[in-house]
């Protein structure tokens, strides 16, 4: 209903709406009309009311409603048509994400909301996502594709992610796997899960959280030192329509190029924007909970981080890595 209102007075090009014209369009009440109005106004929407004239929509909100975002979208899968949709608050993106996939939705299904009350992120942790002051998505997926090659869509994911940086003069560093950082903390985090048989994935769900109009002390007190903010970088609010729309430009691009010829040239452009690489390194590994330090020499084929150790190279495929000093 929202959506709808918005584009009838988007269609206006400012001027005034009638609330019984629209009304009639939507084959609603009035009152349902004035209820939707408001509501749209909470969320930052300046839309200006007339006794005689009804509305007229004077500033959009920066909501990441479908209507906003795809309007201009240069995708051709990821996020376009039915496949954006928008929740004002939910749990976890990725919960419902799994849910849709399960129930048969569609290869490149964006699920995105304005707030998440139980946002996760890698290693059983949990993601700060408080209302209008990030992007939280999750990305369903169905590539042809054996299991193996699985890890790889979330590198695709952080290359996607610092591309559409890269087009707004934003900082893309990505620390191995797939978390991007600034100045040694965390502007975003992707968290990759994945249902498959022996031979074939049914299919990926990415999740993407990241921090755009966070100020420093709106951060919980546990992570205000290793979060932070895109806004706090620009030095002024970013938009995160804009930002969102790139983001799925990106990812849509680099999908194709999975799709046509494998992820040699995504593990090429990890590598260009990656910050683990030729450091000194902590790891503690996902699989064995080991702890042990070394030199960040590579990724293989796989997307594994490749260590040199005293004791000689370790492959790391999954597990906590950070830079030491």
């Amino acid at each position: 209903m929202k959506r709808k209102i918005i584009d009838t007075l988007k269609s206006s090009a400012g001027k005034f709406v009638s609330g019984e014209y629209i009304a009639n369009e939507l084959n609603v009440t009035r009152t349902s009309i004035w209820k939707n109005i408001n509501s749209l106004r909470k969320l930052g929407y300046d839309i200006e009311s007339h006794i005689k004239l009804g509305y007229k929509l004077n500033k959009i909100a920066d909501v990441l409603l479908p209507a906003a975002v795809q309007s201009g979208l240069n995708s051709k899968i990821i996020g376009v048509k039915d496949n954006l949709i928008h929740h004002f608050s939910v749990d976890s993106t990725n919960n419902l994400a799994r849910k849709a996939a399960y129930d048969g939705a569609a290869d490149g299904t964006v699920i995105v909301a304005e707030e998440q009350t139980g946002g996760k992120g890698r290693l059983k942790r949990k993601f700060f996502s408080p209302p209008g002051k990030g992007i939280y998505f999750s990305l369903i997926l169905r590539p042809k594709c054996l299991p193996k090659d699985a890890p790889k869509f979330t590198l695709m994911a952080a290359v996607a992610v610092a591309n559409a940086f890269k087009r707004f003069n934003l900082p893309a560093q990505i620390k191995w796997p797939n978390d991007i950082m600034f100045d040694g903390r965390k502007l975003v985090g992707i968290l990759t899960e994945m249902s498959a048989q022996i031979e074939q994935v049914n299919y990926i769900v990415v999740g993407i959280g990241i921090n755009c109009n966070v100020k420093r002390d709106e951060f919980p007190a546990d992570i205000r030192d290793v979060a932070a903010s895109l806004s706090e970088i620009n030095g002024e609010n970013i938009s995160r329509v804009d930002l969102f729309r790139a983001i799925l430009e990106e990812l849509d691009k680099l999908y194709g190029v999975v799709n046509e010829s494998g992820f040699t040239e995504i593990l090429k452009r990890w590598r260009e924007f990656n910050i683990t690489l030729g450091k000194n390194i902590n790891v503690i590994s996902a699989e064995t909970g080991d702890t042990f330090t070394g030199v960040a020499v590579d990724i293989d084929d796989d997307g594994a981080l490749i260590v040199q150790t005293d004791d000689g190279l370790t492959t790391v495929y999954a597990g906590d890595v950070s830079v030491r000093n």
